[in-house]
């Protein structure tokens, strides 16, 4: 990726010194250069309730994203790394007011001293946390909200009119798959403004916890349900999988304190005839009983907490074993399906972030020049062309929405494989080629040669059409790259713009804000 990030840089360099007369273009293109030195820029988004802070929460490991209702929820919220904490309101002018970090029960407190959502463009928090050195996390306003407004700052922040969303990938939370679910991601996928496509959205079938009355295996149930969208849904060709996650578990078990621990160890201890009574409801939970000596008041925190599949589930995990407060967080957060969201993020977000944060600004460049041409820009249209047919990692962009949206006439196993080896598993290079971690060279010589004589034939045998003979090709250099990576061949594209993450590109994360 560090070998790519110097010819975009220059494409961008060249755009500002063409337009250093339009002062709406500049201020463009400089946050185009700042956004390359970023991490991933990782938006979650949702229709109101859906859990969005909550998990975002979970991200980041500390209770720092507001979760009730207040103006600040009603603001877009971006987190990123920062040595000390710090809050800020960037306003509409273009002021940045300092607000004082303060916490409470162990939350922070985004105070917004007076000012309304309308005031303020943005929120932006730097947070001493290890997990914002890789990532930018922003918050979002609900989709489908009561109030336009709110709405309409999420709209105009995913789906920008006149230049790339400020989001490189998002998780998109989902209850059920409604209309307006389905509606917002189209409109995201098909934005001109970057033409994403499939490629940076993931689903996440969000409060998988509540599926099923909050069974104590409502996780499996919506782990059922989330394969069926994966599979057969409209899902498919809008996001590049559906995930379950349960954020209040996720969020409870990365943030477990001792005395939540000890409280919770007391119900796994309870008689279980007393237990079971008590965990019945919500009601009969939170009701005086003499079954407990927990009072009220620390069953309703528990309550608000973990819910009550929650507790019910740490219960569970304390009698099986979970004996301290580190292991019982460890096995919420296994439980909750945020490791497998992370892994996601891990393998297709971070993994492909310069080439989506380059996707989008080469577009918008390319939209730039065709739109307002001038007398010396025509060099920079051949600099985007030539840099677009040369990265296989840009190319492997749109092969990947192509299977996803518009595949060609190929059986389902081969159109499974091709997904599989342009990274839609996964990008490391044994996962594409469908080996073990630990498979022996001799194996792995076998099957790139395999796989290269398969695809190859399908590219040039005379009954293949253009499209599919085109996309084959492209399968073939994935495999080389592939091939390169496992077996230091020399058959990987030399103009690669490589699969390392965002922040090898970057040293440090800039405050200028977003794009």
């Amino acid at each position: 990726m560090s070998a790519g990030l110097p010819e975009v840089a220059r494409i961008v360099d060249d755009a500002l010194e063409a337009y250093g007369d339009d002062a709406a273009a500049v201020e463009v293109l400089e946050s185009f250069r700042g956004r390359l030195r970023e991490p991933l820029r990782l938006a979650v988004a949702g229709i109101v309730k859906a859990g969005k802070s909550t998990l975002l929460n979970a991200l980041i490991g500390e209770r720092i994203a507001p979760t009730d209702a207040g103006e600040c929820t009603r603001t877009i919220t971006w987190y990123r790394y920062g040595s000390t904490a710090r809050v800020d309101l960037r306003m509409h002018d273009g002021r940045r007011i300092s607000r004082p970090v303060r916490r409470s029960e162990g939350r922070l407190v985004l105070d917004m001293g007076g000012y309304s959502a309308e005031e303020v463009a943005w929120i932006d928090v730097a947070w001493p946390s290890e997990n914002l050195r890789s990532t930018v996390l922003i918050d979002t306003p609900g989709i489908a909200s009561l109030t336009v407004e709110n709405s309409a700052r999420s709209t105009d922040f995913f789906i920008p009119k006149d230049t790339p969303t400020a989001a490189d990938a998002i998780i998109y939370l989902l209850r059920h798959v409604h209309a307006e679910d389905l509606k917002f991601l189209e409109a995201f996928r098909d934005t001109a403004a970057g033409e994403s496509q499939t490629v940076n959205a993931l689903a996440a079938l969000s409060r998988a916890d509540e599926i099923g009355s909050g069974r104590i295996d409502s996780l499996l149930s919506a782990a059922k349900i989330a394969d069926r969208y994966r599979r057969d849904g409209e899902l498919r060709s809008l996001a590049l999988d559906v995930i379950p996650v349960a954020g209040l578990l996720a969020e409870g078990g990365r943030t477990l304190r001792e005395s939540e621990f000890i409280a919770l160890r007391h119900i796994a201890m309870m008689d279980r005839a007393a237990r079971d009574r008590l965990l019945l409801t919500v009601d009969r939970f939170t009701r005086a009983t003499d079954d407990t000596a927990l009072s009220v008041e620390i069953r309703r925190g528990l309550l608000r907490r973990f819910g009550l599949f929650g507790v019910r589930l740490a219960a569970a995990l304390i009698r099986g074993g979970a004996s301290s407060s580190s292991a019982l967080s460890d096995r919420l957060v296994q439980q909750s399906g945020l490791i497998e969201v992370q892994r996601f993020v891990e393998d297709q977000f971070r993994g492909r972030a310069f080439a989506l944060k380059a996707r989008g600004i080469l577009h918008s460049v390319e939209r730039l020049v065709r739109e307002r041409p001038k007398q010396n820009t025509a060099g920079i249209l051949s600099a985007i062309e030539r840099l677009t047919a040369q990265s296989h990692d840009l190319r492997e962009l749109s092969l990947l929405a192509e299977l996803r949206t518009a595949p060609p006439e190929l059986d389902a196993a081969t159109l499974a494989e091709a997904e599989r080896i342009v990274g839609g598993g996964g990008l490391s290079a044994a996962r594409r080629l469908g080996l073990s971690d630990d498979a022996e060279p001799r194996v792995q010589r076998e099957r790139v040669d395999d796989l290269l004589t398969h695809w190859r034939s399908i590219a040039e045998s005379p009954l293949t059409d253009r499209h599919t003979a085109d996309l084959c090709r492209g399968v073939v250099r994935s495999v080389e790259g592939a091939a390169s990576d496992l077996l230091g061949s020399d058959t990987a594209p030399s103009s690669q713009l490589g699969n390392a993450s965002a922040d090898s590109a970057a040293d440090v994360v800039l405050s200028s804000g977003p794009a």
